[in-house]
């Protein structure tokens, strides 16, 4: 791919997609005091928010959930579709369980509060940016509950040895070259690890993979 005009080395590209423009205004004063991170653009839902992260790519998207029209988790959808690289962190009023369990299975990265600590903000997504998942522990125990409810997916298959090295890294927030550097395997080797690990357990995402491993005591 391509670097997106007027990309600057070491910052981290953000797109902010919230219907309310106070919310995207406070946003931005804050993460543009950053150093190493700027704000490449705004948008007021989610189908100008899916516009505007193709044409600008951004490397994170902070995305709200409810929003008039196209709502964050179509976006996230759509953004998926299109392999759109951005990783998207939700900063949302809304931690019910109808919200969480769809957003991360959409592919987000992350979801967290509008009320986070704007120095944890700025964490979170420098966080992210890196590969890590992110999930305020409200949010990790609505998508466990949700793993528990009848008709959710059950571990299956038998993972090796090293199948389980792999997961203990992912449940401790590592991302594949970080697992490639601690267990000295290619990171081709590790992304196959995981679409196995993802398989055996029919969970769909690495958020999932991360939540049955702490389950199931499964930890570095």
């Amino acid at each position: 791919m391509a670097d997106a005009p007027g990309r600057v080395p070491g910052r981290i590209r953000v797109l902010l997609v919230d219907d309310h423009q106070v919310v995207r205004r406070g946003l931005r004063t804050f993460l543009e005091v950053q150093e190493d991170i700027e704000v490449v653009g705004e948008a007021a839902d989610g189908a100008e928010g899916t516009d505007r992260a193709e044409e600008l790519r951004p490397d994170v998207i902070l995305m709200d959930v409810t929003m008039p029209g196209t709502d964050g988790i179509e976006a996230l959808r759509r953004l998926r579709d299109l392999g759109n690289p951005a990783r998207v962190l939700i900063v949302t009023s809304f931690t019910e369980q109808r919200t969480v369990v769809p957003a991360l299975r959409a592919g987000a990265a992350g979801y967290l509060y509008k009320d986070i600590d704007p120095d944890a903000l700025a964490g979170a997504i420098r966080s992210v940016h890196a590969g890590h998942v992110l999930l305020q522990p409200e949010v990790a125990e609505a998508l466990l509950a949700a793993q528990d409810a009848p008709g959710a997916p059950a571990g299956r298959g038998s993972l090796t040895d090293r199948e389980r090295e792999v997961l203990g890294l992912i449940a401790d927030g590592r991302s594949n070259r970080e697992i490639a550097r601690a267990l000295v395997l290619s990171e081709k080797t590790v992304k196959t690890h995981v679409s196995n690990i993802l398989m055996k357990l029919d969970l769909s995402d690495r958020t999932q993979a991360a939540l049955w491993a702490v389950r199931h005591g499964i930890t570095r």
